[in-house]
């Protein structure tokens, strides 16, 4: 591998794990977890391979979001702690080589938060335009509300001033009116205040509602205008900070958020259809809507990336497929209402989607870290938890981390938790971090090793990926090359095993390739053909060795 320098760009190689403080580990016995546990809970983290924690919002918010509703960007939740005790967790984590991130939720506010108390005092009011405002419902740009079936529509009535305000998630969360240049000054205050406490980016929500049409002279070009900008500042203010952008769009319009050939936009997105696609490839046992996704993906600028998830902290969105392909999802995965959310997606986790079948499991965890890109975990993915559908809404998978067999799994001492802990099969007496730690056949020691052996192969988050073709429908097969490394991964979506058929041209003769599980030898003829042996929802990750390579495998 020849050294190449490829400039601070960590998120690129980062292995990136998403949880919510409350649900993590409470150490002082109130119900609900806080920085203090999480801190006590960094070497687990550092332990399984993490570079990159994602914290979901820690502001003190209105409590009918989840947190997503902030009231204080300056503060945070004090069942969480202090500032104080956040700076300490954010200190320890970097000593053990562990960047934070925090979810930037600057499209809406709360209707506490004191600009919207002040905005909706008085038309006159110096605050009123932090918002968007109508004296009619308008007609001529309807637009659906995030949340189909909880709310009907964008547009609330504000009795005092008899004027509508604008919301395009829920009727408390105000839409921001980002068109406006002093919003913009106080989103760039609060940016640069939690960089200072030593965070390193943000994960920005809900990137392309960030700018609504019916914000007072918003164009469709302005929301690129102001990422930039937000992207130079963070520059300015931290070089190697990032912004992991939340962009469910096609692809064309994606590439737009990464700033196209400048880069200089997002720093990396969600791979949105590629997740779609895998789920769907999943349900048919069949490889080829991935392949097909992945096909799709347009070359990113150096210092761009993909982000690839399993599971994220909301609903599992299928909104990008087809009517008929949403119904085979919900028909292998979702068949009851109750798994289902606004009509696009499943409010579970992939294990019980999967019946705990650990060859599938494993299969498509390990796809995960294979996939090119940066792999980001959801807690207690690494254990296999399942959901809670007695929760509302997406709060069915934010239950309590699960560390022990005891009945709260370890999470606190209070007889009355944040949120209902996981029952049944997937509960913690049968799932718990503390069972799987010492078992070198767990799904934790698993995941904790494709987190290694991701981080010893840069051709995945750097090389350029070609999908190989080969007769088994059912099998992904990835050619990943950067510099002079070179790898192939196999991943089986079917039960049946089979000889995996592949060509590799251009590879010097008498190269091998070795398994980086097994360390398993396969010879590959001078025609660059070779066999694979792949079992049923099988994975292999193989290295191309040339002769002669000192390349530690």
């Amino acid at each position: 591998m020849k050294i190449t320098d490829t400039g601070d760009v960590w998120w690129k190689t980062a292995v990136v794990y998403c949880l919510d403080v409350k649900t993590f580990l409470d150490w002082n016995g109130d119900g609900c977890g806080d920085f203090v546990g999480l801190g006590q809970r960094i070497d687990y983290l550092a332990s399984l391979g993490v570079t990159c924690l994602w914290l979901m919002p820690v502001h003190p918010a209105g409590g009918i979001d989840d947190g997503y509703d902030v009231k204080d960007y300056y503060a945070v939740d004090e069942r969480l702690g202090t500032l104080g005790d956040f700076v300490e967790m954010v200190r320890v984590a970097r000593d053990r080589g562990i960047r934070v991130i925090l979810d930037l939720v600057v499209q809406h506010t709360s209707d506490e938060h004191p600009w919207f108390v002040q905005a909706r005092e008085s038309v006159d009011s110096p605050l009123r335009d932090f918002y968007i405002w109508r004296k009619e419902v308008p007609q001529e740009n309807p637009q659906d509300n995030a949340f189909p079936g909880a709310e009907d529509g964008v547009w609330n009535l504000d009795e005092k001033t008899g004027e509508y305000y604008r919301h395009q998630f829920y009727g408390h969360e105000p839409d921001l009116n980002l068109s406006n240049p002093q919003v913009r000054d106080e989103i760039a205050k609060l940016a640069g205040f939690w960089l200072e406490l030593g965070i390193s980016g943000f994960r920005v929500d809900a990137v392309p509602f960030l700018l609504s049409g019916d914000a007072p002279g918003a164009s469709a070009s302005e929301i690129h205008g102001y990422l930039r900008a937000l992207r130079s500042f963070l520059g300015r203010r931290r070089g190697d900070a990032m912004l992991l952008g939340e962009v469910n769009l096609p692809r064309d319009e994606q590439l737009e958020y990464f700033g196209a050939d400048e880069a200089d936009e997002l720093t990396m997105q969600f791979d949105f259809i590629g997740m779609q696609a895998m789920y769907l490839s999943l349900a048919r046992r069949d490889a080829g809507p991935l392949r097909t996704a992945l096909e799709g993906r347009p070359p990113l600028p150096p210092d761009s990336q993909w982000a690839n998830f399993v599971r994220n902290h909301d609903e599992l969105t299928l909104d990008k497929l087809s009517p008929e392909e949403r119904q085979e999802v919900f028909d292998a995965f979702g068949p009851e209402e109750r798994m289902q959310a606004y009509g696009r997606g499943l409010r579970r986790r992939l294990p019980p989607m999967l019946d705990g079948d650990q060859r599938r499991l494993r299969m498509v965890y390990s796809l995960l870290f294979a996939l090119p890109g940066t792999p980001v975990l959801f807690y207690g993915e690494e254990i296999g938890m399942g959901e809670n559908l007695n929760a509302k809404e997406r709060l069915a998978v934010r239950t309590p981390m699960q560390w022990t067999a005891a009945p709260d799994g370890g999470f606190s001492t209070a007889d009355t938790l944040v949120a209902d802990v996981v029952e049944g099969d997937f509960g913690p007496e049968k799932v718990n971090v503390e069972e799987q730690r010492n078992d070198p056949g767990s799904l934790l020691t698993f995941v904790t090793r494709l987190a290694q052996r991701y981080r010893e192969c840069p051709e995945l988050a750097w090389g350029d990926v070609v999908v190989l073709d080969q007769p088994n429908s059912a099998v992904l097969a990835l050619l990943c090359r950067w510099d002079d490394e070179a790898m192939v991964t196999l991943h089986n979506f079917a039960d049946e095993p089979g000889d995996i058929e592949l060509q590799l041209d251009g590879v010097p003769q008498d190269s091998r390739l070795i398994d980086l599980f097994e360390n398993e030898p396969l010879d590959i003829g001078e025609d660059g053909r070779t066999t694979v042996p792949l079992e049923g929802f099988g994975h292999r990750w193989l290295r191309i060795v040339e002769p002669g390579s000192r390349r530690l495998l």
